[in-house]
């Protein structure tokens, strides 16, 4: 298996490039933005709703939680429905991890007055409130559910209003993120032994990469880098040269931790380090001198433009991690386009339910850098339980319907099916913790 260089601007992708295309520019004719050249269509909100949905996990699917010594008991969604005058409901899912009971409260109170009797085709303007005080997640699902009526409106893919200068695909290349565990030794969650186990089953399942992280309880048992990188190898020897392999620290590691493990994941040869440390875009350019092939990874918690500039200017990221549940489908677009003109691709991060995989996807699709779009491995019943014959990933690929705006209908009676459950989704670990 062949080393890829980061200075290797799109010809990156060219590790799935035999069934995606990094994307092919159309030259005259390209549009600036989505909505350039289309006829305003004449349709009024008539409403808007925000579904708070839940699922306790059952025995043996709780998984702990990196260094923040937490728990996760249940799984969650925010799926915001818009109604219009004109038949047509946009759909759209928010970050579930900002509060869905929450973000209910505020689209009542502020989303659903402001936005009844205005026009999707203003989307720009509407959502300009995503930035917003504790209204963040849920204009994140607003704005996605007005493109989805615009793309409705038009009889067209959301895809194909997004993607202005390439040719965008349907069959997006997925990887497998996991790699929860615990290093406690009480068996209540699997160890680090069971790492090894998860990656081959994600590679006889046809992921071509999985993703996993430091452990839960690394700082607080003591745990040093010394002791995961025996890990590390045992992983890729079992695995074999083909299934690429990616790091993620959840910025809970230092640079000095970081700079001890970057030999391990070139020598292994990882696809990339996500989020390595803190946000310093010094300290993150201090570690790529150390990876001349492994990517950096990062940004999906940073939610607009003026928030990931720094990092992708300074060159502190190979990759950008945003994801349309946290910046909307307008400000995701818009990042996409940014971290393209200076050469990174774009890996959106995607941790919920199926509606929120949905939209990632057709940004994915329609963006010229596209990689890979994340898949959580966790148990979550609600990444296939909200949408009617939702896309299902195989074989390391998920196919985007050809249908209307995101192509998707959700099931019915939803909110019977996942009742809201209060209370924080995670707890402490009162094992680690004591």
């Amino acid at each position: 298996m062949q080393p890829i260089s980061r200075r290797r601007l799109l010809g990156s992708a060219a590790v799935f490039a035999s069934s995606v295309p990094a994307g092919s520019a159309r030259g005259a004719g390209a549009r600036n933005h989505p909505l350039d050249g289309l006829k305003r269509q004449d349709i009024k909100i008539t409403g808007v709703k925000l579904m708070p949905l839940s699922c306790r996990l059952g025995p043996g699917e709780e998984w702990p939680d990196g260094d923040n010594h937490i728990v996760y008991w249940k799984t969650e969604a925010a799926i915001v429905s818009v109604s219009t005058n004109a038949g047509i409901t946009g759909l759209g899912s928010c970050n579930q991890f900002k509060g869905p009971l929450q973000m209910k409260e505020y689209t009542e109170a502020v989303i659903q007055p402001l936005l009844k009797g205005k026009n999707p085709y203003d989307v720009e303007a509407l959502s300009g409130g995503i930035s917003g005080p504790g209204g963040r997640g849920a204009w994140a699902g607003v704005d996605t559910a007005l493109w989805d009526i615009i793309a409705k409106s038009r009889g067209v893919p959301l895809y194909r209003l997004l993607a202005i200068d390439t040719d965008p695909v349907t069959r997006i290349p997925v990887y497998a993120s996991g790699g929860e565990f615990s290093w406690r030794s009480d068996g209540r969650f699997p160890g680090p032994e069971d790492l090894i186990r998860q990656a081959l089953s994600h590679k006889e399942k046809g992921y071509k990469a999985f993703k996993f992280r430091p452990g839960a309880g690394f700082g607080a048992l003591g745990i040093r880098i010394a002791d995961f990188i025996p890990y590390l190898r045992r992983i890729r020897q079992a695995v074999g040269p083909d299934l690429r392999l990616i790091q993620e620290a959840n910025m809970r590691w230092s640079v000095a931790q970081s700079l001890e493990i970057a030999p391990a994941l070139e020598e292994l040869k990882f696809l990339w380090f996500e989020e390595p440390v803190a946000r310093r875009p010094e300290d993150y350019l201090a570690i790529k001198k150390a990876l001349p092939t492994v990517k950096i990874a990062g940004g999906e918690k940073r939610g607009n433009r003026a928030e990931n500039a720094e990092m992708v200017d300074s060159g502190a990221y190979d990759i950008v991690q945003h994801s349309c549940d946290d910046a909307g489908i307008t400000e995701a677009w818009h990042m996409a386009r940014m971290a393209h003109a200076r050469g990174k691709l774009l890996c959106t991060h995607n941790w919920g339910d199926g509606l929120m995989a949905v939209a990632n996807a057709h940004l994915m699709a329609a963006s010229p850098n596209r990689f890979l779009l994340e898949m959580n491995m966790t148990a979550d019943p609600l990444k296939e339980g909200v949408l009617k014959n939702g896309p299902v990933a195989k074989n390391g690929y998920l196919d985007i319907p050809n249908k209307p705006g995101l192509g998707v209908e959700l099931k019915e009676g939803l909110e019977e099916m996942y009742p809201a459950l209060p209370g924080a989704a995670s707890r402490p670990d009162t094992g680690v913790l004591g």
